[in-house]
């Protein structure tokens, strides 16, 4: 496995994560051209879709949207049930460690975005192409997706 694979990585890891986790690529058509939802992360302010970790009482898919209802005030549909791709990642932890983490990526068609919602004053959300998308990310793999819609 090239360093590449794993954001952040130095050091050679296991090709095992240590963690799942599933994520929403929201998106929408305006004027003719399509858009992805991007959000701030509440540690970093660095750029991400929204994400988090499985849930027992639903689908990896119905989780994924239940991320970007509770991460980005997103009112949508899946239109996939199986992901469109998935990323790793390391992320780093409240003790300073970090753990490798594969991430699966489920697409979201958004139908609004409400401005009352779980985390709503604890990130910016910001509509942009997916080039730009790509370019405001750090993952190499989500770059890869987002470039590939």
């Amino acid at each position: 496995m090239g360093k590449n694979e794993w954001q952040g990585a130095v050091q050679p890891m296991a090709l095992r994560p240590e963690r799942q986790q599933v994520a929403a690529l929201c998106y929408r058509k305006k004027d003719d051209r399509k858009q992805v939802l991007l959000i701030t992360s509440r540690d970093t302010g660095r750029w991400i879709i929204p994400k988090g970790w499985p849930m027992e009482d639903r689908s990896d898919a119905k989780a994924a949207l239940q991320e970007a209802w509770e991460e980005a005030g997103v009112t949508g549909r899946l239109t996939a049930r199986k992901p469109i791709g998935h990323y790793r990642y390391l992320k780093l932890l409240k003790d300073g460690s970090t753990v490798p983490v594969e991430t699966d990526v489920y697409p979201v068609k958004v139908k609004g975005l409400a401005t009352k919602y779980p985390e709503a004053g604890q990130r910016k959300r910001k509509w942009v192409s997916p080039k730009k998308a790509a370019e405001m990310v750090q993952e190499p793999q989500l770059k890869e997706l987002l470039l590939s819609l």
